[in-house]
């Protein structure tokens, strides 16, 4: 009989959750779609559309019906779908590219993170916000940005500059997407180094596709390849940086990250990038995973922007932004030093 009663009381608790969370996650994705609608249809990048169009309903956050809701969607389904990402890359993928795209990712990647988190301390910046917002320019945009914070210290300020850096890295993005082609035509590269070029200095993946294959289609395979190798070195980033912002106690307001420092999340990644690699996942659930994650990605940047305001972003001033530009001069710089040798 106490069984019976302990199985009734989880039940109405599991519902009760399920009530709590559901009109925040619907409106999330209501959100998502028309966002999804407008980049389908008028052009530009879906994520920062979902920005900033959570924004525009920031006063949602404090509705006790959708808070839970909007909670969960900036948590758990943004974890989830970074988890899913490992569906879109291969080891076979990263080894077609040959030895120069390899190692100009390996330099480039550490050394966009260590001179962003260095110059940020130059600049007063925190330490949270410099290793985020090198890391969102040398890996992969947004994505990285997404999957760095989820294990940097929750500090008060750790929404806020997650926000700002996802705006900043996607504007930056597309801008790049625009110029680029234009400095690897005034550079005179050849095919191979433009592709190798685009993927390894645009931040988003979008972006990227875009600058390649508006210039060639061998342009825009060799830049897609090489942007997958990027997103690759999210792994090791990702888990350097938990393991580092695990020694360093303390964080801005006291509080200690606790656990293995590895999260569930990028686990996962590196499961079903290895099972990706091997053959085991077949190509419609290969594809069901990618848009199942772009989907989650999009709930998540939503939600994201409902937890924030056009008036805390200004608060920031000007310094994470000349940060930011100062990280993606100094990307290009590098690669096209590189490519001239």
């Amino acid at each position: 009989m106490n069984l019976l009663k302990l199985r009734k009381a989880q039940g109405l608790e599991c519902q009760k959750a399920v009530q709590a969370f559901l009109p925040g996650l619907t409106l999330c994705l209501v959100v998502g779609m028309a966002a999804s609608f407008v980049s389908e249809h008028y052009g530009g990048p879906v994520i920062l559309y979902a920005l900033l169009m959570g924004m525009a309903f920031n006063y949602l956050s404090e509705d006790d019906r959708y808070s839970c809701g909007i909670q969960f969607s900036a948590k758990s389904v943004l974890r989830f779908g970074i988890a899913l990402l490992g569906a879109r890359i291969t080891v076979e993928q990263l080894m077609s590219l040959g030895i120069t795209p390899i190692v100009i990712v390996l330099v480039a990647v550490p050394a966009t993170i260590g001179f962003g988190f260095f110059l940020g301390r130059r600049m007063k910046l925190g330490r949270c916000q410099s290793l985020l917002t090198g890391s969102s320019v040398g890996i992969c945009g947004a994505s990285a940005a997404l999957a760095v914070a989820a294990v940097l210290p929750q500090d008060k300020d750790a929404e806020k500059n997650l926000i700002f850096t996802v705006i900043c890295v996607t504007a930056l993005s597309t801008v790049a997407m625009i110029a680029y082609p234009l400095i690897v035509t005034a550079f005179d590269l050849d095919e191979v180094a433009s592709g190798v070029f685009l993927g390894a200095t645009i931040h988003d993946v979008a972006q990227v596709v875009g600058a390649g294959y508006m210039m060639s289609d061998e342009i825009g395979d060799v830049a897609t390849f090489t942007k997958l190798l990027r997103v690759s070195m999210l792994v090791p980033a990702v888990l350097i940086i938990s393991l580092i912002v695990s020694r360093w106690g303390a964080t801005e307001v006291g509080s200690k990250p606790k656990g293995f420092p590895l999260p569930g999340f990028l686990v996962a990644f590196i499961i079903i990038v290895t099972l990706n690699s091997g053959g085991f996942i077949v190509p419609e659930l290969s594809s069901f995973m990618v848009e199942t994650s772009r989907w989650c990605l999009v709930v998540a940047m939503v939600a994201l922007g409902m937890k924030s305001s056009f008036k805390e972003l200004a608060a920031m001033g000007w310094r994470p932004m000349i940060l930011m530009v100062a990280e993606t001069v100094f990307l290009a710089v590098l690669v096209l030093i590189f490519l001239q040798f």
